[in-house]
């Protein structure tokens, strides 16, 4: 395989399916990784060069066989996308349920630090790599309600941090982006457990939040940029979302 390979994390869906979809279009082979087989085979059908790989980044016995399938491809592998995350609940502090806590930082944090220790082999023989962690503007400040997301995105933001100093020397680039409000299918949603009315009320009233494809256009600009270029972080939001806690809405 001579064309470069992009494995993207919490591809079945959202900010996950618009970047893998992004992505083809610039000219990669999209190894799509998640864990609803039907979403990732629909996914890879439409996509000019694509494998699906079905997958818990929870799990290592899953990591391991993404590892040997990522492997068995032949080509460089340049590209991780460690997109795969999400919230659920939104207690405070004081009624938390560790339960959720625990989850989000499972799958925020350690599994990105799983897919990308797993695949940084790969990525450095490639000569020209490229890590992108999606992290979140609430891994730069947090809010009431949110302290279990915070935590996580916050330490997410660290790995990124950490992994940028310590891969200083070697050719990979490590890019974090964080958005604010985008508007998805699921997020919300399985943020509130399916309460649809909760989930449409984060964003009642904002005109054009942002979606899943304006955040697959950032990762597909940083990956794109001369390789000596490194795009540390994209702070991104909607124009209506001036900082976490002021959102213009609309009557």
């Amino acid at each position: 395989m001579s064309s470069p390979i992009a494995v993207v994390t919490g591809a079945s869906s959202g900010i996950g399916a618009a970047t893998a979809r992004r992505l083809g279009v610039e000219g990669f082979h999209v190894v799509a990784v998640a864990r609803r087989a039907a979403h990732l085979s629909s996914l890879v059908a439409s996509l000019p060069a694509a494998t699906a790989v079905v997958a818990d980044i929870t799990s290592d016995a899953d990591i391991s066989r993404l590892v040997a399938e990522v492997t068995a491809l032949g080509g460089p592998v340049e590209l991780l996308v460690n997109n795969a995350g999400g919230a659920i609940g939104a207690e405070t502090v004081e009624e938390a349920d560790l339960a959720d806590w625990q989850w989000m930082f499972e799958v925020n944090v350690l599994g990105t630090v799983r897919v990308t220790k797993a695949l940084l082999p790969l990525l450095s023989a490639s000569g020209r790599a490229t890590i992108v962690v999606i992290s979140s503007t609430a891994g730069l400040i947090v809010y009431e309600g949110g302290g279990g997301y915070t935590a996580a995105k916050h330490a997410q933001t660290a790995v990124a941090e950490t992994l940028r100093l310590e891969l200083n020397g070697r050719p990979i680039r490590v890019v974090e982006i964080d958005p604010g409000m985008v508007k998805t299918d699921e997020f919300a949603l399985k943020r509130f457990e399916g309460d649809t009315a909760k989930a449409e009320a984060v964003y009642k009233g904002v005109e054009f939040p942002l979606v899943a494809d304006d955040i697959a256009d950032c990762v597909a600009w940083t990956a794109t940029r001369p390789h000596h270029v490194n795009i540390d972080r994209i702070v991104v939001r909607p124009l209506a979302q001036a900082a976490q806690h002021k959102v213009h809405r609309v009557s």
